[in-house]
């Protein structure tokens, strides 16, 4: 029989605490994860690969902490704490700088960008290009509706029956083929979609929940400048301030010439990210269905 009292049987972790040391934290276990990211990256490299002249057997492989220092131009002990997982207030310059050190790639400077909870201020943007595949595909689809759309809802390709909901965007300027543009200012797109004052209500929170992760793309604040200036709606709606993750859903188009069709739209996403999808408008019903079959057959 033990003859310990309860408080003499606490855990290890409880005793840790009791001694003054915090329990473990998600921010911990992210600054950890970045320690031995670094560390991995150090390691790889040799002094040659990034300029640096051979100095001498090394007892461990790759760089040292202080040539990583040096090429990043940042004290050593600052990288040291860094490499040890401290908890230390990390600028972006310096992240960039240590990743440009490192010879990270577009996915690895990412990660490290991640784990230090930054926004990289040269954030891979996302392609504006659309593969030949992707394009077969959404022809393809027709007389189903479809297009495909980036985070900032530029509309980058679309088939024959989606210019019944859009019109020619071929006679538009580039910077206008843009549904959240469509949806706040004068256009076929907010002709023609019967909810579009509830649909704008989804299309700004969704956009302002995009932002958040490329805050730092022009694109996209020159973009809310320009609806700030020509929408009071819409700036009155950003002010709101809410946020909502893309999804599925039905919407509803009165097209002039075809009628009411009762869509159900699905996104089909491009990039490992929640960046550029492909969207297809499919019949909620048989009347849509049998509607469907008089959308243009040609891009209008």
């Amino acid at each position: 029989m033990s003859l310990m009292t309860p408080a003499a049987q606490a855990r290890p972790a409880d005793a840790a605490h009791t001694a003054g040391q915090r329990p473990a934290t998600p921010a911990d276990a992210r600054r950890h994860e970045l320690a031995a990211f670094l560390r991995s990256r150090r390691e790889r490299l040799a002094p040659e690969q990034v300029g640096l002249p051979m100095t001498g057997r090394r007892r461990t492989p790759g760089l040292r902490r202080e040539e990583v220092a040096q090429l990043a131009a940042v004290g050593v002990t600052w990288y040291t704490w860094l490499e040890q997982g401290r908890d230390i207030q990390v600028s972006t310059q310096v992240l960039d700088a240590v990743a440009r050190a490192l010879l990270l790639d577009p996915s690895e400077r990412s990660h490290l960008f991640t784990l230090a909870g930054a926004d990289d201020p040269v954030r891979v943007r996302e392609c504006p290009s659309v593969t030949p595949s992707v394009r077969l595909l959404v022809d393809r689809l027709a007389p189903f509706p479809a297009m495909v759309l980036n985070s900032r809802y530029d509309v980058l390709a679309y088939n024959a029956p989606y210019t019944a909901f859009v019109g020619d965007l071929e006679e538009l300027a580039p910077g206008d083929r843009n549904l959240m543009w469509m949806a706040f200012t004068p256009s076929r797109f907010r002709e023609v979609l019967v909810d579009y004052r509830t649909e704008r209500l989804n299309v700004v929170a969704r956009f302002r929940a995009a932002m958040a992760d490329h805050s730092s793309d022009p694109a996209r604040k020159a973009l809310v400048a320009r609806l700030l200036r020509a929408s009071p709606d819409f700036a009155e709606l950003w002010q709101r301030h809410d946020v909502m993750r893309p999804g599925n859903g039905v919407k509803r188009f009165q097209v002039p010439g075809v009628g009411l069709l009762r869509c159900e739209y699905t996104n089909f996403w491009l990039s490992p990210q929640l960046g550029t999808r492909m969207i297809t408008y499919t019949p909620l019903d048989d009347e849509t269905r049998a509607l469907m079959d008089r959308l243009p057959a040609r891009a209008q």
